[in-house]
């Protein structure tokens, strides 16, 4: 009787073996990434790829040409610098794009606050708005409504509600400068002066913004905080404080009838 090997039938190995890997030259592993020559061909068959690409022109490195000894190829320092220009404007495009959006965030939040002071009903309720309702609709963690007791109109303010700091004369001038309208500071500690001894602690960083009510009114001061150092900073744009402050001291004038 003939004598079958024990081992496994030759083809068995075969259907072992990973054909594909197999025909592609390479491991198994290896079976997705395409080989040289297939990039190749397929830019030869699709010559206007980088063109519809432009963005991994940046990434590639470009060959260096022998120009003989001595002569040095100004290519490679031309594409380099270009790429860094291109890394800068990228750059720079992500933090315009953030500071807009930023810019909108705010613009937002400072018409919101706009209109809840051109809502109130009362002289108490628009006091209100600024020294308690303003926090959250500024996102804010302070808000002090401050005035100085040069004149006897800081008696309507002083009186009208919690929030209201009462400073000595020439105070604001002492904070912001003379004829200075707006100060921004980064990394503070919170003054009771002008936040009340119960939120000073909050603060680290803040805004303050002159009041010009009335010629027949004390000068004024808005202190906005924030709990984290640097959310107000001296970069930052002041067009958007200054434009609330005057929607402040117009609706106060308008409320206790005083002239400009």
């Amino acid at each position: 009787m003939a004598q079958h090997p024990t081992g496994k039938p030759p083809s068995s190995e075969a259907s072992e073996r990973n054909p594909s890997a197999e025909a592609k030259g390479g491991f198994a592993g290896d079976i997705d990434e395409p080989s040289a020559s297939a990039v190749a061909a397929y830019l030869r068959r699709h010559p206007d790829f980088l063109s519809a690409r432009p963005d991994l022109v940046a990434v590639l490195t470009p060959p260096e040409r022998e120009l003989g000894e001595g002569v040095i190829d100004l290519q490679r320092f031309m594409v380099d610098r270009l790429r860094a220009d291109v890394a800068r404007l990228k750059l720079n495009q992500r933090k315009l794009i953030a500071t807009s959006r930023n810019n909108l965030g705010s613009q937002a939040k400072v018409h919101a606050a706009v209109l809840a002071l051109l809502s109130a009903t009362t002289f108490e309720h628009l006091i209100s708005v600024v020294t308690d309702e303003m926090t959250l609709l500024l996102d804010i963690d302070a808000v002090g409504l401050c005035v100085e007791t040069s004149h006897g109109g800081a008696d309507h303010l002083s009186s009208s509600g919690n929030g209201v700091q009462l400073l000595e004369p020439g105070a604001v001038d002492d904070l912001l400068g003379e004829n200075k309208a707006v100060l921004l500071r980064a990394d503070v500690s919170g003054d009771p002066a002008l936040f009340g001894s119960a939120a000073a602690g909050l603060v680290r960083s803040d805004a303050l913004v002159r009041l010009n009510v009335s010629s027949a009114a004390p000068i004024g001061l808005l202190a906005l905080g924030a709990r984290r150092p640097g959310v107000f900073h001296p970069g930052q744009g002041t067009e958007l404080l200054s434009f609330l402050a005057h929607v402040i001291e117009y609706s106060i004038r308008a409320w206790l009838d005083l002239p400009e």
